[in-house]
């Protein structure tokens, strides 16, 4: 018998990370069991309400925002077992990458990548695309060899390679339209260490050895400064050093450094705008020349407290310079009132349906404009310049493309749309945002406001 309440009326505002996108669902659920999820989605399906699957709020876009039923899978969380013969983990779907990160490493294995933030879950993670970097490395969709969805029937279904590629490939970065993934299976690798370092360079100096960086480091990314010729180079690779205990003075100087002090610099951008510049210009002097060498789950990450909103475009990997040049010049042209540096990474492509590296090695670049401050203009600006050249959005990052226009660059775009009608033809996993962005039918939209 289900435990949970779905006519209990929410009384609580949902918010994202950044606290751009707000809702009210009517009921925000935590099912403990599949038999749970299950349940949950029969009622929904039974009754005519929505449902969307929420992990950490990471999500910049309205992708899980719904005014029915927000489905949150904390309860079931953990590695469910390890086989590491065969180098697979299975895990619950509403893990938080930290804790995973953790209990894999007390299984002795790893990820073979992450994104430096660890805050999402597993299933949300990789529904979205997210990725980290590393040019023979691909998103963390790619990792996903098996998934356990429960689809809008009420039926649990098991997906793999082995089963069905065509299926596993268009549920990997699915935005959770097909179902909620409630485990998954990951390829794993034995626990691994990184030497991980970080030093300025001059931007033109880091543009002229974009391909020795990007081939001779297992990761490689970069930050550039805006109103300034700074970059910020990020260079890891495995190591057989054995990790030590990280001191305090390092946590309290990233601490404090990259964060405390960067909110106190960002709140004066959000209240005197032209100061941007300048707060760039100080920001880009004070990158620190840092070596750090730990388990890969803890050098990956990065604690980000300062709030922010961001857009990020995957573009082919040969693009990476031009494109930042476009961006470059923009900032100039229109001095821009930015002072978030801009993120560069490599990510190697893929057979994913929507993955934004699919079928092409990529390079993805992200801009970020502080909580508070006005975006629109900037990240228009950006944007128009990635679809240029062949962008495609991460879809948890902010963007404003259309069907139409995602159909040009997916070449899979129809087909995933002929499978989720065939999955869930009710718009059970739909959301208003999900309906404008893929410019279904009237007869759906109806649905959804229903």
């Amino acid at each position: 018998m289900l435990s949970i309440n779905l006519k209990e009326r929410n009384k609580k505002e949902w918010r994202n990370w950044s606290g751009l996108v707000r809702g009210l669902p009517s009921s925000i659920v935590y099912p403990a069991s599949i038999e749970e999820v299950v349940e949950i989605v029969k009622t929904c399906a039974a009754v005519g309400w929505k449902l969307r699957v929420v992990g950490s709020g990471h999500s910049f876009t309205r992708l899980v925002q719904t005014d029915d039923v927000l489905v949150s899978l904390d309860q079931l969380q953990g590695v469910i077992a390890v086989d590491s013969e065969k180098g697979i983990a299975e895990v619950w779907g509403g893990t938080k990458l930290d804790r995973l990160g953790e209990e894999l490493h007390a299984f002795g294995v790893a990820q073979e990548n992450l994104g430096d933030i660890n805050a999402q879950s597993i299933a949300g993670a990789i529904s979205t695309g997210t990725h980290g970097t590393g040019a023979r490395l691909g998103s963390l969709a790619t990792q996903a060899v098996g998934l356990t969805v429960v689809i809008a029937t009420g039926e649990t279904i098991e997906c793999s390679a082995e089963q069905d590629k065509e299926l596993i490939r268009a549920m990997q970065v699915s935005l959770g339209m097909f179902g909620i993934i409630v485990k998954v299976k990951l390829r794993v690798v034995p626990s691994y260490a990184l030497r991980y370092t970080s030093r300025k360079i001059s931007f033109s100096q880091c543009f002229d050895h974009l391909d020795l960086f990007k081939k001779e480091n297992r990761h490689f990314e970069f930050y550039w400064f805006p109103y300034t010729d700074v970059a910020q180079i990020k260079l890891t690779n495995k190591t057989d050093e054995v990790p030590g205990t990280p001191s305090r003075w390092s946590y309290w100087k990233v601490l404090l450094m990259e964060n405390v002090l960067f909110w106190v610099m960002s709140e004066c951008c959000r209240i005197i705008p032209r100061l941007c510049k300048s707060i760039s210009r100080l920001s880009a002097a004070g990158v620190p020349d840092v070596q750090e060498v730990g388990y890969s789950h803890r050098i990956f990450a990065t604690p980000r407290l300062v709030r922010f909103n961001e857009m990020e475009y995957s573009v082919p990997v040969d693009h990476m310079r031009i494109v930042l040049e476009e961006i470059r010049n923009a900032v100039d042209r229109y001095r821009f009132a930015v002072h978030f540096p801009i993120e560069c990474r490599y990510v190697q492509g893929d057979d994913v349906w929507l993955s934004p590296a699919t079928g092409r090695d990529s390079a993805y670049i992200a801009v970020h404009m502080y909580r508070g401050m006005e975006y629109a203009d900037f990240f228009a600006k950006v944007e128009d310049i990635f679809r240029q050249y062949g962008g495609r959005p991460h879809w948890g990052k902010m963007h404003t493309m259309r069907a139409e226009q995602l159909r040009s660059v997916y070449p899979k775009w129809d087909a995933f749309l002929r499978l989720r009608q065939e999955l869930d033809p009710s718009g059970v996993f739909l959301n208003p945002y999900l309906v404008e962005m893929l410019e279904l039918s009237d007869q759906t939209h109806e649905l959804i406001e229903t």
